[in-house]
């Protein structure tokens, strides 16, 4: 039986589409918002799932095992485990309740009943007995194509290459997560952030106000690490988030001070977020962030810290 090589995966570089005169060079996948899994195929019928940090996760996605008998060589795969919405799109909110299973065989299968998962392939690194990690994508893509896996927890979506900036708009109006660009030319680069594989993801913008912060550590010691934020809702002022980047040095002394001035014992949102060692201020700051999406609860999804917007009077954020 062949051993299967332990390979980390390739992670992209969060950017902006190739220019226009070169994208002929570049393919264009949907990027799912899930959880990262490499799939062993030793080809003896069974199936290994490991996630990003290395961690062993096939317990927690009973409805996968039959990949294992789906492929009739070994094979390492490279994919996203995704939870879909009635829409067909992935929802990682979904998905937070198969995560974290794999110690809990039982519950998993009720869960799988409730929130199935589907496994989205995009690449393949090992084929036979051959590693294909210094292959062009081109070529791994068609080997992946090839195989011929499709089911009804996997599949493997097509990719197009050229048109990114008709690929963009297309996820945006669809209401997917964004595009990963990939040029055609790349080796696979395990464990590597690499410039070969660049994420576009729509973002999106919200005013909020900062209702309190928690202090940095280290070099950061008395500046703020992240800023509690909310919107007002019902007149209330509810949490939606903590944003922790986005700043430069300067902004974050910045930010210090007018923390500080604000300070209060309080906690001036409706319901007290369950963050240790927040400080809370008087809700007048107001900032604009960045984010990917969010959740049912109105929580913003990978926040990032924009500016703030001092033109703006905390009664007017929603």
């Amino acid at each position: 039986m062949v051993t299967l090589p332990r390979i980390a995966p390739m992670l992209a570089t969060p950017g902006s589409l190739p220019p226009e005169a070169v994208e002929d060079r570049w393919a264009f996948e949907v990027k799912h918002d899930g959880q990262r899994a490499i799939v062993y195929l030793p080809g003896d019928g069974t199936v290994t799932l490991r996630a990003r940090s290395g961690t062993d996760i096939t317990p927690a996605y009973p409805e996968l095992a039959g990949l294992g008998s789906a492929l009739d060589r070994p094979a390492v795969l490279d994919g996203e485990i995704v939870a879909l919405d009635s829409g067909g799109r992935s929802d990682f909110e979904r998905l937070q309740s198969r995560m974290g299973l794999a110690g809990s065989p039982a519950k998993a299968a009720r869960m799988a009943q409730i929130v199935p998962a589907h496994l989205v392939l995009f690449d393949v690194v090992f084929l036979g007995r051959s590693s294909l990690t210094k292959m062009p994508y081109t070529e791994r893509r068609t080997l992946l194509e090839g195989l011929g896996l499709a089911g009804a927890h996997w599949s493997t979506p097509a990719a197009v290459v050229g048109h990114g900036a008709q690929a963009v708009e297309m996820t945006r109006a669809a209401g997917l997560e964004g595009v990963l660009a990939k040029r055609l030319t790349s080796v696979y680069e395990p464990g590597v952030r690499s410039r070969a594989w660049i994420k576009i993801r729509h973002v999106l913008t919200a005013d909020v106000i900062v209702g309190g912060w928690v202090p940095g550590r280290g070099r950061l010691a008395g500046l703020p690490g992240a800023l509690l934020v909310g919107q007002r809702h019902k007149g209330a002022l509810r949490y939606v988030g903590s944003v922790g980047t986005g700043w430069s040095d300067t902004e974050r002394t910045t930010l210090a001070g007018l923390l500080q001035a604000a300070a209060i014992d309080a906690c001036p949102f409706d319901e007290v977020p369950g963050v240790a060692g927040a400080r809370w201020v008087l809700p007048r700051l107001v900032g604009e962030v960045r984010y990917a999406t969010r959740t049912r609860a109105g929580r913003l999804r990978h926040p990032f810290w924009h500016r703030l917007r001092p033109d703006l009077a905390p009664d007017d954020i929603t």
